[in-house]
């Protein structure tokens, strides 16, 4: 079986993660037990809606340990305070400008396990963070996306320390 792919995180998302971790193990297995605990007391379990879906949440949780260990486990940590800030990488955070609207944009460059949009946070591996890679600052990338061709310049690239 080939080498597992390394999961490229932020020293605030390993933190999330681990935080994610103990809270499972730690406080959602004792409620889930309390509450399969206090199904099993209401007798037959074959009709029991409760029992049913503790045992569901139990599964899920389990599922979502193993792979947050398993996440951990392969997680390559950047270093945020030794990132270059002459070119695009994991860890920076980048201001682009839309070419073509002028719409300054803020992203912070992740690993694809932490990327969440709505937070600004995108993947090194989306069409635009593979584009931006390796840019540096006044040059204009290209990305090319589903919806067409977008032309961005780098006006900015900083360490993403800060949120």
């Amino acid at each position: 079986m080939g080498e597992e792919k390394k999961n490229i995180l932020t020293y605030e998302g390993l933190k999330a993660y681990e935080e994610e971790l103990e809270d499972l193990r730690v406080n959602k297995r004792k409620e889930i037990a309390q509450k399969l605990k206090e199904a099993a007391g209401q007798g037959d379990l074959s009709e029991n809606a409760e029992y049913d879906a503790a045992k569901d949440e139990q599964r899920d949780v389990e599922a979502r340990i193993e792979e947050l260990e398993r996440l951990l486990k392969n997680a390559e940590v950047i270093d945020e305070d030794e990132v270059d800030v002459k070119t695009i990488g994991i860890g920076c955070r980048v201001k682009i400008q839309d070419v073509s609207n002028k719409e300054e944009i803020v992203y912070k460059i992740v690993g694809s396990t932490e990327a969440n949009s709505i937070k600004g946070k995108i993947s090194n591996e989306s069409p635009v963070g593979r584009a931006l890679i390796g840019a540096k600052r006044n040059e204009v990338v290209q990305v090319e996306t589903q919806a067409g061709t977008f032309k961005y310049k780098v006006l900015k690239i900083e360490r993403a320390k800060a949120g």
